[in-house]
């Protein structure tokens, strides 16, 4: 371990930085919802606040790669850690001056801002090991991915406590100074040099050349369509109307569902294959496909709902959470050594372009049909993924370890 000693201290910095953002990020989401739900806006409404946090995602990803090879990959976390802060400070205008339009400018650079950090995190994994040691790499993306997972669940309690106790002001407030001295300290504290690529990449290259990354994003796409199709808007309106929660019941139950879901994600290495490939994130599609569809059976024969959907909830969190730490594996492990960003970052686009699809979809179909409807077009979204999914490399890769 003597030689592992700074660059698993870089690995502890990049993901206590991951972290604190993720922590922002998932209360800031909650806060939206419940706020301007209490407000009195429409599901529709509500979604199209994170229109452009998605739209700008998906640019910020594609972009995002290429200014990680040119900067470093500290510079970039550092900016999206910047950023954050900026969104925030945005949201403490007096009541009057929070319009629609200035709540979607702020989540539009709060969108740039984590997609900036993910990035960021994501590809700094793959800097931090020997090339060939994938038994590794898949349990230190493992535990980054499901500990960020775990930290979004508790950001949304934190998001709904805050807002009962200190108000959408005092929250937001809370968060941009402690943020604030996060950044401090990881400007402080991280390599400076980290990820920078040796052959400095053209604008071009933002665009993957691997077939398999290209397969891998395009599964990307449907999976994280499939996921926030019903949990983006339609859940949390659906529980606060049809169970009639109130705010800190609605946090507390989506943060423990996340918190679960990140637990799993961390334990995925142990639960599937340890030389994961493409036959792995078929089959694991395959079994997520059922979860939705059983979920809207049972709610569409009214078979008591409040028993039904937290259970269905429960299989839909632990199966989407093992897709999505083979996918974060895949990935990484796909990208090439010298500027992994790039091949990240494209990857990353399409997962925010599977959000923004999803969030629109989310709002306007829970609207129109329902969250029956919703979780109908999520199994067709997870049967898309694994479809796209047999396309894959299946062989397995040598472990170094």
């Amino acid at each position: 371990m003597a030689p592992m000693t700074h660059d698993l201290r870089q690995y502890l910095l990049v993901t206590g930085n991951y972290w604190a953002f993720t922590l922002t990020d998932g209360a800031l989401r909650m806060l939206v919802v419940l706020h301007f739900h209490a407000l009195g806006y429409r599901p529709l409404e509500i979604a199209l606040l994170f229109l452009f946090y998605e739209f700008f995602g998906v640019v910020t990803n594609l972009l995002g790669g290429w200014l990680g090879a040119h900067l470093g990959l500290n510079r970039t976390m550092h900016i999206g850690l910047g950023l954050q802060i900026v969104a925030l400070a945005m949201l403490l205008v007096p009541a009057a001056a929070l319009t629609v339009a200035w709540v979607m400018a702020a989540q539009a650079v709060s969108g740039i801002a984590k997609d900036l950090n993910k990035m960021s995190a994501k590809s700094a994994v793959k800097l931090l090991l020997p090339p060939g040691a994938e038994g590794p790499l898949y349990r230190w993306v493992a535990r980054l991915t499901g500990s960020k997972n775990a930290l979004k669940g508790a950001g949304f309690f934190l998001g709904g406590t805050l807002l009962a106790f200190a108000g959408f002001r005092g929250a937001v407030a809370a968060m941009a100074a402690a943020l604030l001295l996060v950044w401090i300290g990881s400007v402080a504290t991280l390599r400076t040099d980290l990820g920078k690529a040796r052959n400095r990449p053209k604008f071009r290259d933002i665009f993957s050349q691997s077939r398999a990354v290209n397969v891998l994003s395009a599964a990307r796409v449907f999976l994280f369509g499939a996921r926030d199709v019903w949990f983006v808007v339609a859940l949390p309106v659906y529980l606060a109307d049809v169970f009639g929660w109130d705010q800190l019941r609605v946090g507390g139950f989506l943060a423990l569902w996340i918190i679960g879901y990140g637990v799993v994600q961390a334990l995925a290495p142990h639960i599937t294959r340890a030389r994961a490939d493409g036959r792995d994130a078929f089959g694991w599609a395959a079994a997520l496909a059922f979860a939705p569809a059983l979920i809207a059976l049972a709610l569409g024969a009214e078979l008591t709902p409040r028993t039904t959907l937290p259970l269905g909830l429960l299989v839909f969190g632990a199966l989407f959470a093992v897709n999505s730490a083979l996918h974060s594996y895949l990935i990484v492990s796909y990208a090439r050594e010298d500027g992994v960003s790039l091949d990240v970052g494209f990857y990353y686009m399409a997962n925010a372009l599977g959000r923004l699809i999803g969030t629109v979809l989310s709002g306007w179909v829970f609207q129109a049909g329902g969250l029956v409807a919703c979780l109908w077009i999520s199994t067709a979204f997870v049967a898309a993924a694994a479809l796209v999914s047999t396309a894959l490399p299946r062989h397995p890769r040598a472990d170094a370890s």
